[in-house]
């Protein structure tokens, strides 16, 4: 029966040229990492979240976030950059991502039990190395895909290889730390060090260069021209990549500060405050559920929709996803927050291969890994914003939703002023390289 369940993934893994190009193997590369991370989290959650009251949990997280995020959000610019100076040693990189982690987590299963302190840079060190493998991950696929495969389509299957790998995860998470607390973080180290030999079976490809430059995104005046060779580029920041790209990044942007946003705010929320008379655990649950079917279901579209509109598309997503948190903030109740929770998922989904597709279309391959590499940092960093806010405002749903809405609001009519600008198919704007 194993045997033939693998024979099955590998079948659904390698169609339409994937296993030819090697995009099979990085996508159950990623299936395998999203299974470890997954164990951590539970690990985490179930000692800094469900074994206290809630106050305390509260006073926890908030220690989580000062100690793990704000030194994250100062690491997070770096990792872009410095693994764009890495082009011929991506496997290394995510073998050393995975390795790392391997080495937190059995370290961490020793700590985990007291909850304590020292815990708490470990967590960070788990966070930078996982957001460093996602950097590598997102410039590594346009190198392994197939010709026959849009690069959005690509995305999605690894994306949705990644959720079904984190379902899994859950369950048998959940079952070892019936076990003991620190058996998820064992079982953590097994999965990541077997990562970090899969690593190395990635296709040769992914350490090529050929062709690559680094891009200097930077401001660019209006008809001005080329800087002459060996004269100082201006403040480097993300305006050559095009106006359909900013757009994009924008809307993308806040909508990872909502996902950020609300897995915070709602941790606490529900657990304080049940909704429709549901236990904290069940309603909590339905709310993780609604999440990940989203993401799952914005993975299916994307790989439908293919590269129809991406301008649109992303658009449309944070729209959706503006109309679905005005909603709940002014029907506040168990339907409306399961489906802000779900909005939320297939707009992020959607959004980001949307985004994925308007790099590949607008960014000339020379230097679209570096884009990627970009693009993902500020994406993450905008996560942290999210949770940062969600942890800090009181645990009120109406108030905490209605500041939600306000900020994709503020952020709908800056980006459906762009979109009336630039079009659906704005000209590509071609940055300059270094």
């Amino acid at each position: 029966m194993v045997h033939g369940t693998g024979r099955r993934i590998r079948k659904a893994t390698s169609a339409e040229g994937a296993g030819e190009s090697g995009l099979a193997k990085l996508i159950e590369l990623h299936a395998l990492n999203s299974f470890g991370d997954m164990l951590i989290t539970i690990a985490l959650a179930s000692t800094i979240f469900f074994s206290v009251p809630t106050g305390e949990a509260r006073g926890r997280v908030a220690l989580y976030l000062l100690i793990t995020m704000a030194p994250f959000a100062v690491l997070a610019p770096v990792i872009g950059p410095l693994l764009d100076r890495l082009p011929h040693g991506r496997r290394a990189a995510i073998a050393m991502s995975m390795l790392a982690r391997a080495v937190l987590a059995w370290t961490m299963a020793g700590v985990i039990a007291g909850g304590g302190i020292a815990l708490y840079p470990e967590a960070l060190g788990v966070l930078v190395a996982s957001k460093a493998y996602g950097v590598v991950r997102s410039v590594v696929v346009p190198r392994l895909l197939p010709s026959r495969m849009s690069l959005v389509k690509a995305n999605s299957r690894v994306t949705l290889a990644g959720l079904l790998a984190t379902g899994v995860a859950a369950a048998v998470g959940g079952l070892l730390h019936l076990i003991g607390p620190g058996w998820p973080l064992r079982g953590a180290f097994l999965v990541f060090v077997i990562g970090t030999l899969m690593a190395f079976h990635l296709p040769h490809e992914v350490d090529s260069a050929k062709g690559e430059q680094r891009a200097v995104l930077h401001a660019e005046v209006h008809g001005e021209s080329a800087p002459p060779p060996g004269a100082k580029a201006p403040k480097a920041s993300l305006r050559t990549v095009g106006p359909s790209v900013i757009l994009a990044l924008r809307a993308m942007s806040a909508l990872r500060w909502l996902v950020g946003f609300l897995v915070m705010f709602l941790a606490f929320l529900l657990r304080e405050e049940p909704i429709g008379g549901l236990r904290p655990t069940l309603a909590l649950g339905l709310v993780a559920l609604a999440a990940g079917t989203g993401n799952a279901l914005g993975s299916v579209l994307g790989s439908w929709l293919r590269t129809r509109g991406p301008e649109a598309t992303v658009t449309a997503m944070l729209l959706l996803a503006t109309c679905a948190t005005a909603a709940a903030a002014l029907w506040y109740g168990a339907v409306t927050v399961v489906l802000v929770a779900g909005v939320s998922g297939v707009a992020a989904s959607l959004g980001k291969l949307a985004l994925d597709a308007l790099i590949q279309r607008d960014v000339p391959e020379a230097v679209r890994t570096s884009a990627f590499a970009r693009s993902e940092t500020l994406l993450q960093l905008s996560w942290v914003a999210g949770g940062a806010v969600g942890i800090l405002l009181p645990l009120n749903g109406v108030l905490g939703l209605s500041v939600a809405a306000a900020v994709l609001g503020v952020v709908l009519l800056w980006t459906v002023r762009t979109l009336f600008r630039v079009g659906l198919r704005g000209r590509p704007t071609a940055p300059r390289v270094a």
